[in-house]
């Protein structure tokens, strides 16, 4: 049978280095997980008993195809607490995950052919999904000067759109509200549309993240309860979007999705409840100590070249003093020191051969161990 072009897709590299990592693991080896960017904790317990109780009333038929009403004002509100902006809860849409976003977004917004800015580094999977979707992919390419974010300067006439990411994956970096100003402005007076990535928010271990709300509403705001809020497996996500964008993705919804997961949205209002976000705060806690510890670690190793990692829960760390094949690089340290990190060819096709990234979104002792293993793998190398 014939296959399409546009499903001829990288792999997401990650998920062979965790299923390298399993296969290591069933042979009885110990490892840390230092790969993927999953919380080690689960969904919070108000989340859970949330749903255990509405479940115990009666089966979860359907919801609307823009989800609960309940838990759209309720996201309506975060945003009020966190920015200070005044959202109407018409613009909230849930989503089967940030990556259903994606989807709805590039339908809603670019037609085949259009072309799409990434900075890079930057999540592989906008990559393959506007691929699979038959638009272009266009990699614009970021520094350190610029902390791995786009600025004005990188767009050009013929893009469509522009995805940013802040806190991005895999640096960890942010752009502050002058920077997203610039770009709002930019996009706006040459016409791209813009899509912010804000899925880390509520991640930050100094200042806190500017939503793109803040400076403007001609945007798709995309996020997700899979970081922050620790549901990766719950397939949760939500999108703002302009008033008169709603319809349409609602059309879109109803025949793509018919809605997402209703069990999961009644776990996302527990999740929200002041004894959930109780929770949730103390798993920052958590990330900031591990974040000192993967620094501080790195550092007495001689490896400083990392990109400011002022959200999330990765560190992208240049590792071209050592190797332009980080592949082979993390293959040889989850084979002698059992420790699985990404290569970071996955973010950058270009130049990630000189770069790893290091998730310390586990708990402090393995991430501390994991440290250890590194210490003494690259003290063997010399």
């Amino acid at each position: 049978m014939r296959q399409s072009r546009r499903s001829a897709v990288d792999p997401f590299i990650v998920m062979d280095v965790m299923e390298a990592a399993r296969a290591a693991e069933d042979a009885g080896r110990h490892i840390i997980h230092m790969e993927v960017g999953q919380p080690g904790t689960g969904a919070p317990r108000a989340a859970r008993d949330l749903l255990a109780a509405e479940m115990a009333k009666g089966p979860l038929g359907y919801t609307v195809a823009l989800g609960r009403p309940d838990l759209r004002a309720a996201i309506a509100a975060l945003y009020g607490e966190w920015y200070d902006v005044d959202l109407d809860p018409a613009r909230v849409i849930l989503t089967s995950g940030a990556s259903g976003a994606f989807i709805l977004a590039f339908s809603a917004l670019f037609d085949a052919g259009d072309r799409v800015g990434l900075g890079e580094p930057c999540y592989p999977s906008y990559r393959q999904i506007l691929t699979a979707m038959s638009l272009v992919p266009v990699g614009l390419r970021t520094d350190l000067d610029t902390r791995y974010q786009p600025t004005p300067a990188h767009l050009s006439r013929d893009l469509a759109g522009l995805i940013v990411a802040s806190p991005a994956n895999p640096t960890g970096t942010m752009l502050d509200k002058p920077a997203l100003s610039d770009l709002a402005r930019a996009t706006a007076a040459q016409g791209i549309s813009l899509i912010s990535d804000e899925i880390y928010h509520g991640l930050h271990y100094g200042a806190r993240a500017t939503s793109a709300l803040e400076v403007t509403d001609d945007v798709y705001v995309i996020n997700s309860f899979s970081k922050y809020f620790s549901m990766t497996g719950w397939r949760l996500g939500w999108m703002v979007v302009p008033k008169d964008h709603v319809r349409t993705i609602e059309r879109l919804a109803q025949n793509l999705f018919i809605c997402p997961s209703h069990a999961s949205q009644i776990a996302a209002l527990g999740a929200l409840s002041p004894e959930g976000r109780a929770e949730l705060d103390g798993h920052r806690a958590v990330y900031a100590r591990n974040r000192d510890i993967m620094l501080s670690g790195l550092a007495a190793m001689g490896l400083t070249g990392a990109a400011p990692a002022d959200g999330a829960f990765y560190v992208y760390l240049d590792v071209s003093a050592l190797t332009d094949d980080s592949l082979a690089l993390s293959t040889d340290i989850l084979a002698r020191a059992g420790v699985a990190v990404t290569p970071g060819l996955d973010f950058d096709k270009a130049r990630g051969g000189s770069f790893l990234r290091l998730s310390y979104a586990r708990s402090t002792p393995e991430i501390a161990e994991g440290m250890d293993r590194l210490a003494a793998y690259f003290g063997a190398r010399g």
